[in-house]
């Protein structure tokens, strides 16, 4: 489950994360790994653990692709 609770700091959630890592990927359509990575990092500073299960989440909700041979993320919705 990916409810916040009165202990989560905002900018320290799952949620957040994701915001933050597909608001760039609407923005640039594809992104390579180590600048999305830096984005996040940018954003909210020691968050670079939240970069994997944010990116997860959008990879199931089928907002993401992961293009292995150039090694980015590309933007895969409408």
């Amino acid at each position: 489950m990916l409810r916040p609770n009165k202990h989560s700091h905002p900018d320290q959630t799952v949620l957040a994360a994701s915001t933050v890592l597909l608001a760039e990927l609407r923005r640039k359509r594809a992104v390579p790994y180590g600048d999305l990575k830096a984005v996040l990092d940018k954003a909210s500073r020691g968050s670079d653990f939240l970069f994997t299960p944010a990116m997860n989440l959008l990879y199931l909700l089928g907002l993401v692709e992961y293009r292995a041979t150039a090694d980015l993320f590309e933007y895969a919705g409408k």
